[in-house]
């Protein structure tokens, strides 16, 4: 799938939207002692991107798909995205990305959907909505939102990996090549019905959700969530 360079910097680790500040999940585990190495970060990024990142995806595609839409119900759009974050602190970290990435879009990518959604919800919206009308605001299409949300939802992880395990970058990358057609397969399975929200993969990571409870509670931490 193609990428201009535009949609490129949603994906950017280097975009301003305070990204590096979440683990999506690692530190906690890190902690608890299930990612010890490289293998084990493999296994938690290939369980990251088939339960939390397809949900993540599939969001950003229906965002992205309704943004290009007449009508907006970004409220309804909210809810589904807080019914599939069952933990109260993952549902708190998204939110705060969410904030920190629409302030960013607004800026980069001026939209009226942007505006809309800022003002709709009665809480910072959820990330991966703000990454798909963010995605139409820069000329993108759902499949891209989706593959974009995707990809973010392992290279977090893994950098954030690099910097509490103290991994050769080398091999973490070798981890994430080596996921690449995975990646592709959730970005196209999450986009292909993005207008029937009801239909929107509901994935559960209970253990995710554990370590993100623990977590929050956590006296010293690296990263937020």
């Amino acid at each position: 799938m193609e990428l201009p360079a535009r949609l490129l910097l949603l994906a950017d680790s280097r975009l301003p939207a305070g990204g590096h500040a979440h683990s999506g999940g690692l530190e906690p585990a890190v902690t608890a002692g299930e990612v010890r190495d490289v293998a084990g970060l493999a296994d938690f990024l290939r369980g990251r991107l088939a339960t939390a990142g397809l949900v993540s995806a599939a969001l950003a595609a229906a965002a992205c798909a309704h943004a290009r839409a007449p009508g907006w119900a970004w409220e309804r759009l909210d809810a589904e995205a807080d019914a599939r974050t069952p933990s109260p602190a993952q549902r708190k970290a998204s939110r705060a990305q969410g904030r920190s990435l629409l302030r960013v879009a607004r800026r980069t990518w001026p939209h009226p959907a942007l505006d809309t959604l800022a003002n709709a919800c009665r809480e910072p919206p959820h990330q991966p909505l703000v990454q798909g009308v963010a995605t139409a605001a820069a000329g993108g299409t759902p499949a891209q939102a989706a593959a974009i949300s995707a990809y973010g939802a392992v290279t977090g992880a893994a950098s954030a990996g690099v910097r509490l395990l103290g991994l050769d970058p080398l091999a973490v990358h070798g981890v994430l090549a080596d996921l690449a057609p995975s990646i592709d397969a959730v970005a196209g399975r999450a986009s292909r019905r993005p207008d029937d929200w009801a239909g929107l993969p509901a994935l559960s990571a209970p253990a995710l959700d554990r370590f993100a409870e623990l977590h929050l509670g956590a006296d010293l931490r690296l990263f937020e969530s």
